[in-house]
Order: structure tokens, then sequence, then C-alpha cells
């Protein structure tokens, strides 16, 4: 165990010697004269004896003082770097972000570089799985998930919701069975996403259908595929139509490689969450990244609805 005095009275005598002036030393440490007289006092009484020869309007250090205080000058200045790599260790370094496979390919990764460009000492680590992962054991700093937003004695913030809509390659618009009109979905192969066990109800065919009042579709038939992007990358070779979220496939709709033949749309009762421990949000990297994802989120929807 270190026996040391107390911190304040330290302070307050390294300030004062190396002014030579109480008021000085004050005005650095923003207290009053007196306290930092009170200060040394104490310490001198700790220590047993004296540090400063006191006159009228001056103060000089006494030998044991002189002697001691490039020491305790050293060790302000190690610890002041100490606290210095520390604070720069919480602003940088490595963060991981565990996310839903879709949502990190076809939203996050296109916005990451801005991310990088504002905190170019944050090393971004991004682990795409559809598994929740645990942020202990797996060194997970942030979390993006699919779900409800339960996530019992963790920080919950919504990222956006989602809707679905039928979405397919230009090709299947013309061609030997051109896709126009709902009934036409017969003559196409439906894609599918196998969510596992995801336990929530998710739009899917039979819910589409029913809502476009078409029936004589064979709802159940046509290949699986376990993550949505598989699903988009499948629909935009042609080689088949797809039911997906509106922020996967939202560049995908731009650049012409996806287009929606139907105006129908269901809303889906989960949304995209991030979501961490309590404690995480205490470390600067997290926070920086959590708000900027959100405002990032914002400016997304806010732009959905211009258009």
């Amino acid at each position: 165990m270190r026996r040391l005095p107390p911190l304040n009275s330290l302070r307050a005598f390294e300030a004062a010697a190396r002014w030579l002036s109480f008021s000085k030393a004050a005005d650095e440490l923003f207290v009053t004269p007196a306290a930092v007289s009170q200060q040394i006092r104490q310490l001198e009484d700790y220590l047993g004896i004296a540090l400063f020869h006191r006159k009228t309007r001056a103060v000089s250090l006494t030998e044991e003082a002189r002697t001691v205080l490039p020491l305790v000058s050293e060790g302000f200045d190690k610890l002041a770097e100490a606290v210095d790599r520390l604070a720069r260790e919480e602003q940088s370094g490595l963060l991981t972000v565990s996310s839903a496979p879709t949502f990190a390919v076809k939203w996050l990764l296109q916005r990451l570089p801005d991310f990088s460009d504002r905190y170019p000492d944050i090393e971004l680590r991004l682990d795409a799985s559809l598994d929740s992962r645990d942020f202990e054991r797996d060194g997970i700093d942030i979390g993006i998930r699919l779900g409800t937003g339960d996530y019992p004695g963790l920080h919950v913030a919504r990222v956006f919701g989602e809707e679905v809509s039928l979405v397919c390659s230009p090709r299947l618009l013309t061609g030997e069975n051109p896709l126009r009109v709902p009934e036409d979905l017969k003559n196409h192969r439906l894609l599918h996403v196998d969510w596992g066990d995801f336990n929530m109800p998710l739009p899917d065919w039979r819910m589409w259908t029913k809502a476009a009042g078409i029936e004589g579709i064979d709802v159940d038939h046509g290949p699986r595929f376990t993550v949505e992007n598989m699903v988009i990358e499948a629909a935009i070779a042609g080689n088949g139509v797809a039911l997906v979220s509106h922020h996967a496939i939202a560049e995908d709709l731009k650049a012409g490689r996806l287009v929606r033949p139907f105006d129908l749309v269901l809303k889906a009762d989960f949304s995209y969450w991030l979501v961490c421990p309590h404690e995480h949000l205490r470390r600067a990297k997290v926070k920086a990244f959590c708000d900027w994802l959100l405002d990032e989120a914002d400016k997304d929807t806010a732009s959905k609805r211009q258009d």
C-alpha cells in the first residue's frame, strides 16, 4: 500500500511551490488563496515538516520542499499523461459492432466511410450474424438487432421500423410472361426468406397475396434462403420475385437493379434496434457510434418521407 497524503494537498503544494505564490496557485486551481493555504497546512501537519517560509508579502521554499518539488511535479506530469492516455484510448481503438447481415451489407456498409472520416482513430470491426452475440463473452461493444425491442437489462434505441414490398428484376416486367398484375405471379418463382427461429409473425407471401386479393398461387413453393440479402441478390439476378424490407433494397431501387411493380406494402411488426449494456455507453467511442448511427437513421427516414 502506498502511503500518500490527500491529493488536493499535494496539488496545492506543487502549484504554490512552482509559482512561489499562494494567490497564483489559487488562480490555477480555481480556489481561494485561503483554501490553498489551508491545504498546505494540512500537508505540513501530515508530514510533520514546514514546506514554506511565510513572509508578509512573499513565500519561499524550505530546503525539504525544494528537494521534493521536482519529484512531485514529475508525479503530476505522469498522472496527467496517464489520464490523457486513458481518455485517448476511450475515444479510439477497436470498436466491435454486431449486426444483422442484411442491415450490415445493404444499409450500414455504404455509410461507414462517413463514420471513419469523422472518427479516424476508431477502428471498426463489423460482426455480421443473425445470432444474438454475448457482449462480454464475444467482445461486442454494440449490437444492431432485428426484433420487437424487448431486450431486458440493456440500453435500447430504435433505429427504424420496416415495411416490405414485392420486388424483382426489371427483366421480369417484359418477355414471355411479363409481370404486370398480381395474378401474373403464378408464372414466376417466389423467393422466400427462411427466418428460422425468429419468434414473431413476419410478412410472407401468404399475407401479401391475401392483401392483394389473389388466389390460386402456391405461396409455399420456391427456393428458401436463410439470409435476406441472398434473396435480394437472387431477385437482382432475375431468378424470381422477392418480398423484402424497404431499407434493404433502397440502393438497389435507386440504381435500377430492382423495381417495385406493385404499390402494395405490408407493415412489419419488427424494427432494427441499437442495443448495448448500459455501462458501455460510458465509453466515448461507443457513444460516438451510437449517436452517429441514430443520426444517419433519422436522415434516412426524413429522406424517405420527402420521396
